[in-house]
């Protein structure tokens, strides 16, 4: 089996590097053939055909469909026909989906704000100490941790015992140590959904403050240098010189962070599985599909749960653009 698998790997690798190699080489022979100026035109698209092509099948293409599922009546004794925007009415008006709604503005505002704030302060701070690249290191770790791991890390991080009773959970067991309650966080509404953000920051804190940490090394030194001989305190000198330079590179993380937040899944499903109040916008789409088997229903969430990533997404094309001046 492993053998037949290896040998199937091979051909299709080499079936595709004969299809790339043709089509380039039948490509440019067929552009050559036309006038220079057209030619000029078209040769830079037949190096980005292949990647429009793929973008459109593995983007565009599933985006259509779900959008024309969310219109198809396809729930328990539906007709399959058009229902027009039922599906996202009744989604709407869904308290599950209100309530996950509610969690996912939550997931946008804290994410991304604890992520900003979490890893430009490491990036800063860690310049100014011998052992900053340890902490860099540790900072950055739990970047190579998958999601579904991090949930079971942080269900044993967060779990909870009755007062009186040994606590295996490493927050209780401080908890109590200072002399406080042990708390249920996973579980208590009060705290549940920050408990699951904050294990999400606790993977996605190094991402950002390696980012920082680059876009840091820009700062140009003799401004900084200058700006303590004029007698700025390391406070003034950062807000008025450095945050400047850092701005759309807080722009970017922020964006960023603010995608994941909206795609927050794994977590919140290995974790709480959208139970005591934790859904969030994902979680619902699954059920909708995987338990409900209602296409319209779990297209219309997803069609909602794209309709809120595109503005980001522009909004961050048009910084990228002011940044290299690009039309």
């Amino acid at each position: 089996m492993i053998g037949d698998r290896i040998v199937l790997t091979l051909a299709a690798t080499a079936v595709i590097v004969v299809a790339g190699w043709a089509y380039l080489r039948l490509g440019d022979r067929a552009l050559a053939a036309l006038p220079h100026g057209a030619y000029r035109r078209l040769a830079p698209w037949l190096f980005a055909g292949p990647a429009v092509a793929m973008v459109l099948l593995a983007l565009a293409v599933p985006a259509v469909i779900t959008v024309g599922w969310s219109l198809v009546d396809d729930g328990d004794g539906g007709s399959g026909g058009f229902a027009g925007f039922a599906n996202y009415a009744q989604t709407l008006s869904d308290e599950v989906t209100r309530v996950a709604l509610r969690n996912t503005v939550l997931w946008v505002v804290l994410l991304p704000s604890l992520a900003v704030l979490v890893g430009l302060v490491i990036a800063v701070l860690s310049e100014r100490v011998r052992y900053g690249a340890l902490i860099k290191a540790a900072l950055f770790l739990p970047i190579a941790i998958s999601a579904v791991a991090a949930g079971v890390i942080w269900s044993f991080m967060y779990d909870y015992q009755p007062p009186g009773a040994a606590q295996t959970g490493t927050l209780n067991a401080v908890v109590t140590a200072l002399g406080g309650e042990p708390v249920a966080w996973i579980v208590d509404t009060a705290t549940n959904n920050y408990a699951l953000i904050g294990a999400t920051l606790w993977t996605q804190a190094g991402f950002a403050m390696v980012i920082f940490d680059a876009a840091l090394r820009s700062v140009p030194g003799e401004l900084l240098e200058a700006a303590r001989l004029d007698g700025a305190s390391e406070w003034a000198a950062f807000r008025h010189v450095t945050l400047p330079f850092l701005m759309p590179t807080v722009v970017v993380v922020a964006t960023t962070m603010t995608v994941v937040a909206l795609k927050a899944f794994d977590i919140v499903y290995v974790m709480t599985n959208g139970n005591y109040g934790t859904d969030v916008l994902s979680t619902v789409m699954y059920r909708a599909l995987f338990t409900a088997k209602d296409n319209g229903l779990a297209g219309a969430v997803a069609t909602i749960l794209m309709l809120t990533v595109v503005p980001i997404m522009i909004a961050n094309v048009r910084q990228f653009r002011r940044e290299t001046g690009a039309a």
